[in-house]
């Protein structure tokens, strides 16, 4: 135990342990409600997980690496085993993050504010200042069913186009009005 303890505290491997400690420190923070996962790491390039996940897992792959790497390197250039294990961390945090996406679905969806200025077609038998429900197309392609309303004497019919125009945060619908396009 002793011999792992001198070899995580000593260079190169304590490049990693402290960036570990910090992992933990993180994690703690998590926990009791300080900070929240809501980013996703695609300015890592590993878009789709939490960022604070992402880290984590790289850092402790790549401390688990610089560890085994300055024992089988020990008589060697240890000032290279930190680059390698970064890089083999990376490659590796690659490869464990596409299941990984599928546990994180939100990291794909919009948010609703990104409807706003779309159009919509309307999916139930009218629509009026009470109820209605409209299907939106994201830019991605994707498409949702979203409750809308209309303002004033407004009535738009199954098939009709309309233009979101506003997001009611407290009825979580949003506010359409008749659109007629060009053609």
């Amino acid at each position: 135990m002793t011999n792992f303890i001198l070899t995580a505290l000593s260079f190169p491997t304590v490049i990693f342990s402290f960036l570990l400690v910090v992992v933990v420190g993180y994690w703690l923070t998590v926990i009791t409600g300080l900070f929240e996962l809501e980013d996703d790491a695609t300015w890592l390039g590993l878009g789709g997980v939490p960022a604070g996940i992402t880290l984590s897992l790289l850092i402790a792959v790549a401390w688990l690496l610089c560890l085994i790497g300055s024992q089988v390197a020990s008589g060697g250039p240890l000032i290279a085993v930190p680059f390698a294990a970064a890089a083999l961390s990376w490659l590796a945090i690659r490869g464990l993050l596409v299941p990984l996406r599928r546990l994180f679905p939100e990291g794909d969806r919009h948010s609703r504010g990104d409807f706003v200025g779309q159009m919509c077609v309307i999916r139930t038998g009218t629509a009026t200042p009470d109820f209605g429900q409209a299907e939106v197309t994201a830019t991605d392609g994707s498409s949702a069913v979203v409750q809308v309303r209309t303002t004033g004497q407004d009535r738009l019919a199954r098939g009709d186009n309309a233009l979101i125009f506003e997001y009611h945060k407290d009825g979580e619908f949003f506010w359409v009005m008749p659109y007629e396009s060009e053609h």
